[in-house]
């Protein structure tokens, strides 16, 4: 399962839509990043969407997947439903591993910023409608994509930690099932080194940022 969302995550929709509608590679482009806001920036908004719809969906093919492959296992074995979730979060994070590091195109991918807000949403709508607004607010405060990625990536294992701990686990509201002690633990952890990995692929842009030479959003009109 894994390695078939690993698989799924290598597809690079940036670097295909942009070779397609565009005649370029992406990753020779702009920041050189194979993601969307690159696609927007560097090439148009007809090769964003795009890839902006194609990144999205293959976070939540991946997901939903893990999800049933694991729910089928705990209903022919009688296992607690809550593993589903164990096999959503391993196919997740697969997935965003191949979109960082693909392995059709030379493992030089994007930042795993959508397929990780695709994975996020279809496992818990709670923690992904905190991720998303600290996005929006950051963003609408800012206009610097990066920076609000970041900042919602930082958020992830908070509002993961708070709402299994406090929602689930304490006071035993979770419609996956019964949350245990161990769950809340490992799915911060997941949480936590999703974020770590997110904001390290971000180090250039961390650089420039304090350098005050990030740039703000802007979309290219030419598709």
């Amino acid at each position: 399962m894994a390695i078939i969302s690993y698989l799924l995550g290598s597809i690079s929709f940036s670097i295909i839509f942009t070779k397609k509608f565009n005649k370029v590679d992406i990753r020779s482009m702009g920041s050189g990043n194979a993601g969307a806001t690159n696609v927007l920036r560097s090439v148009g908004t007809k090769a964003a969407i795009f890839t902006f719809i194609f990144d999205f969906a293959k976070g939540a093919v991946s997901v939903i997947i893990g999800k049933e492959i694991f729910g089928f296992i705990c209903t022919m074995t009688g296992a607690s439903p809550i593993i589903a979730q164990y096999g959503a979060y391993i196919a997740g994070v697969a997935c965003v591993i191949g979109h960082i590091y693909p392995v059709y195109f030379d493992f030089k991918g994007g930042k795993g910023v959508l397929t990780s807000a695709a994975m996020i949403a279809l496992i818990d709508w709670r923690v992904f409608l905190i991720v998303i607004s600290v996005f929006i607010i950051l963003f609408l405060t800012t206009r610097i994509v990066s920076l609000s990625s970041m900042s919602a990536a930082a958020s992830f294992p908070v509002a993961t930690f708070l709402i299994t701990y406090f929602i689930d686990y304490r006071n035993a509201d979770a419609s996956a099932g019964p949350v245990t002690l161990t769950y809340v633990w490992v799915t911060s952890a997941i949480a936590l080194i999703m974020a770590f990995t997110i904001i390290y692929e971000h180090r250039a842009n961390i650089e420039r940022i304090k350098n005050g030479t990030e740039k703000k959003l802007t979309i290219n009109h030419k598709s």
